[in-house]
C-alpha cells in the first residue's frame, strides 16, 4: 500500500514563505510511511488481504482443475467419436457427446473468467476499505499529537508526488523534537493485541530499549 501526496503541500509552503506569519507558525513533521508500516493494524489488514486472496486462489484452483479434467475428457470423447471401428450411427452419437462437452467447457471458461474479475474487484474493494480505515486512525492520532504540541502545520516527510518524486526535497527536522513519528507510532501501538505481527512488536521493543 503506497502513500502519495498532492501538490497542496508545495502551495502551503509557498504561502508560508511569502507571508509574515512564518515566524509565528509552529511546524511539525511526521514520516507517514514509517507510521503506516509500523502500525499493527496495517499488518493485520495485510494478513486479512492475504488470507482472502489465498481463499480466492484456492477456489480458482479448483475451477481450473475441473477445467483441465473436462479438457482431458473432451480429448477422449473426440478420439471415441473418430473411432472407425464402430458404426456411423455410434460415431454420430458420440459426436453429440463431444458437442455437449465443448459447451460445458465454454461455460467453465466463462465461470473462471467471471470469478477472476469478481475476485479482483472484491480484493481491491477490501484493500481500499482497510487502507482508508487505517489511514483514518493514523490521521486522527497525528492531529491529536499535533494539537497537543501546538503545531499549526505538520508535513509528511515521506510524501511523494504523482511522478513518484519526493515532495519534501530537503529537511533537517527528521528526528528532532518537532518530529512526532515515534510519538504517533507509540500511541497507535499502545493497545496492540498479543497476536499482532511479530515485526511490529520487535519495532516497539526497539523503541522501548534503544540498546537493542
Amino acid at each position: 500500500m503506497k502513500l502519495t501526496s498532492t501538490n497542496w503541500i508545495g502551495l502551503a509552503c509557498g504561502l508560508l514563505i511569502a507571508g509574515s506569519a512564518v515566524a509565528e507558525t509552529k511546524i511539525g513533521v511526521v514520516d507517514l510511511k514509517k507510521v503506516f508500516e509500523g502500525y499493527w493494524r496495517t499488518g493485520q489488514a495485510d494478513k486479512q488481504l492475504k488470507d482472502r486472496k489465498s481463499e480466492f486462489d484456492r477456489m480458482l484452483g479448483n475451477l481450473e482443475e475441473d477445467y483441465k479434467k473436462s479438457n482431458e475428457e473432451l480429448k477422449k470423447l473426440v478420439e471415441a467419436a473418430n473411432d472407425q471401428a464402430v458404426s456411423t450411427q455410434e460415431r454420430d452419437k458420440r459426436k453429440v457427446d463431444v458437442e455437449k462437452k465443448v459447451a460445458d467447457i465454454r461455460e467453465q471458461e466463462n465461470s473462471i473468467r467471471n470469478y477472476r474479475d469478481t475476485a479482483g474487484r472484491e480484493l481491491n474493494t477490501q484493500m481500499t476499505r482497510l487502507r482508508e480505515s487505517v489511514l483514518r486512525e493514523i490521521r486522527g492520532t497525528v492531529e491529536e499529537k499535533s494539537k497537543t504540541a501546538g503545531y499549526q502545520l505538520v508535513f509528511d516527510v515521506a510524501a511523494v508526488s504523482g511522478n513518484n518524486t519526493p515532495v519534501i526535497l530537503y529537511t533537517v527536522l527528521n528526528g528532532t523534537e518537532v518530529d512526532i513519528t515515534d510519538a504517533v507510532l507509540k500511541a497507535l501501538n499502545a493497545n496492540a493485541p498479543a497476536d499482532a505481527p511479530a515485526d511490529d512488536k520487535k519495532a516497539d521493543d526497539k523503541k522501548a530499549d534503544p540498546k537493542k
